[in-house]
């Protein structure tokens, strides 16, 4: 299985990236992991609905222009659908089961994206309720694929 994260911005805090790092190197046995990622546009402190809109755009454009054709896309989305991690492993390996073999995870600017991106998707996947920076969610998303996997191969992950 290729995995793919399309993501916005470069990860600055050294605690993240050797976290992330971390989930990378763990990942190996289990799919071939690829994090692609678009620079972050600059947002004005207080930007105009039509600003905002324009950066948005932009970000989303070159979001839609890195996500891999044929990959099965699942959009983290404030507005997605709440699952738990063996619900996710058992997405997975029901993609897998159907034949796909290519899933791209999409995590968006600070911002947002557009309705495009909501349309390009072919799952949306809320991780809560909660707001998280969108650089930790980077994070959190490596973790929980790992999770996914261990669930499905039936290895122990969390005692």
């Amino acid at each position: 299985m290729k995995i793919t994260i399309a993501c916005v911005g470069k990860l600055k805090e050294k605690y993240l990236t050797a976290a992330l790092d971390e989930y990378v190197k763990r990942l190996q046995p289990f799919c071939k992991l690829e994090i692609v990622s678009i620079n972050e546009e600059k947002m004005p402190q207080e930007p105009s609905d039509a600003e905002r809109n324009q950066i948005l755009e932009k970000e989303t454009r070159r979001l839609l222009a890195i996500i891999p054709e044929h990959s099965y896309v699942i959009l983290l989305d404030l507005q997605g659908k709440q699952i738990t991690s063996p619900e996710l492993a058992e997405k997975i390996d029901g993609l897998a089961l159907q034949g796909v073999s290519h899933i791209t995870f999409v995590i968006g600017g600070a911002f947002g994206y557009t309705d495009a991106l909501r349309k390009k998707a072919d799952f949306r996947w809320s991780f809560s309720k909660l707001t998280f920076t969108h650089q930790m969610i980077r994070v959190l998303l490596a973790e929980q694929i790992y999770r996914a996997f261990k669930i499905s191969k039936g290895e122990k992950y969390h005692w």
